[in-house]
């Protein structure tokens, strides 16, 4: 999986409103995940931000909650969820809370275009991790190669189990249906 952003950003927890310094990670699936050190070995929270994100606020759009201390109000970063909550992040710098905001908001569209040769038009597939795959060539970066399987490959065969389970009722249930002229 492909890793989109990561860096040391402060986090308010949920329940006693205090701040810490987390390390974090945004993955290309909309995991943005929160470490205790940058050697990710203590997960502490994670959001799906895909499934669960609303909008994503930097600076002063914030509203007025207090940043940690010698923090000015336009490094601070707001995640609104669909149920509701917020997660509250500050980051190092101004220019920092808003390339995490791009790339958070980024992160949940994420389009991955294919080419229709038909059509002659380029086509927006969303993408899941599980049909993803990531090369590194060389030195030229990471790319990414969309494996996709065809809906109907498997048609054919589960047609074929049917027609041959209803071919097998069919011929017990034949000799049944004559049961009935021998009694009479």
């Amino acid at each position: 999986m492909a890793l989109l952003k990561s860096g040391w950003l402060w986090r308010q927890t949920s329940v006693l409103k205090r701040w810490r310094l987390n390390w974090c990670d945004l993955w290309i699936n909309g995991s943005l995940c929160f470490y205790k050190s940058d050697s990710r070995r203590e997960l502490e929270h994670r959001v799906n931000l895909k499934m669960t994100c609303v909008d994503v606020r930097c600076g002063l759009e914030c509203g007025d909650q207090t940043p940690p201390e010698n923090n000015p109000r336009e490094n601070r970063i707001t995640v609104l969820l669909r149920d509701g909550s917020v997660v509250n992040l500050c980051a190092s710098s101004e220019d920092e809370s808003i390339a995490w905001k791009l790339t958070l908001l980024e992160t949940r569209r994420s389009p991955v275009f294919t080419y229709n040769p038909y059509e002659d038009s380029y086509q927006a597939i969303p993408i899941n991790p599980s049909q993803t795959v990531y090369i590194t060539p060389g030195a030229g970066g990471s790319h990414q190669l969309v494996v996709q399987r065809d809906p109907f490959d498997e048609v054919m065969g589960t047609v074929a189990v049917g027609l041959l389970a209803g071919m097998a009722a069919g011929t017990a249930m034949r000799s049944f249906l004559w049961m009935p002229l021998f009694f009479c």
